[in-house]
């Protein structure tokens, strides 16, 4: 999806105009406050992941957005041990949410994208030996 023609409203006063970032940020927000969020991903063409960090607000969303609808794809990265279909639908939640809230805009699609997962330290497979040998 690319982020396309800001939206804009006709009022007695003038015109309201929401640009395609703001509504980015708002997504992104929504995003990271979700429990099981370990960070945005750029996805798999820029093979960059940033953790939860508020440098870039808007790193890992795309908005298409109309006269009053909007369609959000999210990409992230999800802490290890997280139910990822859980997690997902509590973004799809709160990012609908927040966009309907803040704008008016109707949301009609928030896809989820998964690229990777975070690991703690101890979380990782096989780490367990290790912890186990340094005690």
């Amino acid at each position: 999806m690319e982020t396309i023609a800001p939206d804009y409203e006709r009022t007695e006063m003038g015109t309201i105009e929401i640009a395609p970032e703001v509504i980015e940020v708002i997504a992104g927000l929504a995003t990271v406050e979700v429990d099981g969020v370990a960070g945005m991903s750029g996805g798999l063409t820029s093979g960059i992941a940033e953790l939860l960090g508020r440098k870039n607000l808007s790193k890992g969303v795309k908005v298409e957005v109309g006269q009053r609808e909007a369609a959000v794809d999210v990409s992230i990265i999800v802490q290890f041990g997280k139910r990822i279909p859980d997690v997902s639908t509590e973004i799809q939640r709160n990012v609908k949410r927040s966009i309907e809230t803040m704008t008016g805009l109707t949301v009609v699609e928030v896809n989820v994208h998964v690229h990777d997962v975070h690991f703690k330290p101890g979380d990782k497979p096989g780490d367990e030996d290790t912890l186990t040998r340094v005690r």
